[in-house]
């Protein structure tokens, strides 16, 4: 039995299912059980069903309209595949009328009965191949339409701000990148040219239904109304469900990535079984929206069959009187009765076809999503490069590391300020440090520096340079990061150092090496440099993994350098080599560090003390102390960094 309560079960599928709502720093989500808050520090985790189908089909046949040319060829051969069928059921007509004509000889309905079927042999022979090239180019067009989708949906990954990753699980995300573009994938390789084909035979057998017979025809299509008002009943409760699966199982998605992610901590805490009794919730709920949707899809074909059946057996009643009393000929009837299916088969395959159309709808319209999110701003017009004496580059203007924050004030959150009125000025070379108490704001503000948000009020200048000003690219490149969380890529230990610089040396990567202290370990593992790391480092311990993302900031030439907790995953021993390193490091570089230790930001230039998002005191070690105020508290130990 389940344990889980409606609120909580509320909030799994808030945080994983990508319902709309809002979080702000004051009012943030659980975190999860990895310890990382799903949704993101600061933001919405939300989501939405597909809204708008026919833009959703525009925006797809956009992009395999890019291969017309292909197109084109694979719509002919729809178009030969479909009139072969038809035109191979017609032949049926005098070869029967044959057999049954008496007044022909055996042998010449033996004759005529071989050249008939020979010649549907040769008609269904090119509808073979029609249907082989058709298939086999519509794979082609298809896989080139996802490619370029997927190119573009991580394209725009790459350009959204960082708030956007703050505020989405990543679970969902990958699931936008397989799932949801599986689904679009099988619809363009199958459905797309099902539809073609069907309207093609829809056409076609219409028209040979009337010269075949016309009151037939007219009785066949008075019925096609029915068959088309119940598909669409179905229809629209299978694309609802759809919708509903597609968004949960994002949510299982996501729970799974957070719980793979934090298995160390779940085991720590003893967390297991809430795991499980959680994820068996959001497993339920999926198998739930699955089989809604499974059912409505399945069962459209059935219905629709059926339904057909009854317009069949009309029309062969209708036929067989007409036979008797209307001189109709057997031929003819035999090959209304095969047309009959044929009217009904492309609306029955349609039928079929809807859970994967409508789950490759949500899918699509989940990936245009993001497509459609907006993406950083862009630079302003006449914006500026900029770079350091030790890393010229051509055209731009160069700068000593001066950087000035002057009456700053942001919000995550309109309306919820989290930096008030910062006032700080960093001299070209100096060492800033951000203590308070967690959440004051320190890491905001070096969030501020790089512009991964933009702030509400004030400016942030470098040299004199408003930000805003400056290419992103150019700022970014200027500012060298080390972070509280490490992250390496896959690759060797070489090209993960050398990722601060790409154009930097073997030597200049081992005396980044040295200048962290990592040197020594790195010579220490199986291939030295060119150990491969596997994922995210998990060959390493904690304190090493630390200790190369260092050595990536220290191989780069940027003025500006920011420590966010950049030793907190090391022993003391190792603290203090690395403080060697750093002091080299830092030379000549304006730097930002923010600690809980303040043993290791004693000799800062300037030491500044946030609280509640606003500088309560400033100034060098020695003054701070002298003050006796919140530092003193915090140096001493008679407060706490809560």
């Amino acid at each position: 039995m389940s344990h889980i309560s409606e609120e909580r079960k509320e909030i799994l599928l808030r945080r994983y299912g990508n319902i709309n709502a809002t979080a702000g720093p004051g009012k943030m989500p659980m975190p999860g059980p990895g310890g990382r808050r799903p949704g993101g520090p600061h933001g919405r985790i939300g989501g939405s069903k597909p809204k708008n189908a026919s833009a959703t089909v525009n925006r797809l046949l956009a992009y395999i309209g890019r291969d017309k040319i292909k197109i084109l060829f694979v719509l002919a051969c729809v178009l030969g595949s479909t009139l072969t069928n038809l035109a191979g059921s017609y032949i049926l007509r005098p070869i029967i009328n044959n057999l049954v004509s008496s007044g022909k000889t055996a042998q010449e309905k033996v004759s005529n009965l071989l050249i008939g079927i020979l010649t549907m042999a040769g008609i269904y022979l090119v509808g073979a191949v029609c249907s082989y090239l058709q298939q086999r180019i519509m794979i082609g067009v298809s896989q080139n339409a996802l490619i370029k989708i997927r190119e573009d949906l991580f394209s725009k990954i790459q350009r959204l701000p960082l708030k956007y990753h703050d505020t989405h699980t990543h679970g969902d995300l990958m699931s936008r990148f397989t799932n949801d573009l599986d689904s679009v994938g099988e619809m363009l390789n199958n459905t797309l040219p099902q539809i073609f084909s069907g309207i093609i035979n829809l056409l076609g057998t219409l028209v040979l239904m009337f010269v075949t017979n016309w009151i037939l025809a007219v009785i066949v299509i008075v019925i096609t109304p029915l068959l088309a008002y119940v598909g669409g009943l179905i229809g629209k409760q299978s694309r609802k469900y759809f919708s509903g699966q597609q968004q949960a199982l994002g949510a299982v998605n996501g729970y799974i990535e957070e719980t793979i992610t934090g298995q160390k901590v779940i085991k720590v805490f003893c967390h297991e079984e809430t795991t499980i009794e959680e994820f068996e919730f959001l497993s339920d709920n999926l198998r739930e929206k699955q089989m809604k949707a499974q059912f409505f899809g399945g069962i459209m074909g059935p219905v629709m069959g059926n339904l057909s059946q009854v317009s069949f057996a009309i029309a062969a009643t209708v036929g067989g009187v007409l036979c008797l009393t209307e001189n109709f000929d057997i031929g003819g009837l035999t090959i209304f009765t095969n047309y009959a299916r044929h009217f009904s088969r492309p609306i029955n395959e349609l039928s079929m076809q809807m859970n994967v159309i409508y789950a490759a709808l949500a899918g699509a319209e989940r990936v245009f999503e993001v497509m459609d999110e907006t993406p950083e701003t862009n630079d302003s017009p006449g914006a500026i490069e900029i770079c350091a004496r030790s890393n010229r580059v051509k055209g731009a203007r160069l700068i000593k590391g001066e950087v000035v924050l002057k009456n700053v004030t942001f919000g995550y959150v309109p309306g919820k300020v989290v930096l008030k009125n910062i006032n700080v000025t960093a001299k070209p070379g100096q060492k800033i440090a951000f203590v308070g108490s967690t959440g004051a704001g320190k890491t905001t503000i070096t969030n501020l520096i790089n512009r991964f948000y933009e702030i509400d009020e004030g400016e942030i200048l470098i040299d004199g340079i408003n930000i805003k000003n400056i290419k992103k690219d150019s700022l970014r490149s200027n500012i060298a990061m080390v972070l509280q969380d490490t992250h390496l890529f896959s690759g060797t230990v070489r090209e993960n150092i050398r990722y601060g610089r790409l154009d930097a040396t073997d030597e200049e990567v081992i005396e980044a090496a040295k200048i962290a202290c990592a040197h020594s370990f790195i010579e220490r593992l199986p291939q030295g440099y060119d150990t491969v790391l596997e994922g995210d480092g998990a060959n390493l311990s904690q304190g090493e993994r630390q200790l190369l993302n260092i050595a990536r900031a220290a191989i780069s030439k940027a003025p500006i350098l920011i420590l966010d907790e950049a030793t907190s995953s090391v022993d003391t021993r190792t603290e203090k080599y690395i403080e060697r390193g750093m002091d080299q490091l830092m030379k000549n570089r304006t730097t930002f560090v923010i600690a809980h230790r303040l043993s290791t930001v004693r000799n800062a230039d300037l030491i500044i003390v946030l609280e509640h998002g606003e500088i309560i005191e400033q100034g060098t070690h020695e003054e701070l102390l002298a003050l006796g105020g919140r530092y003193y508290q915090l140096y001493t130990g008679q407060a706490e960094l809560d």
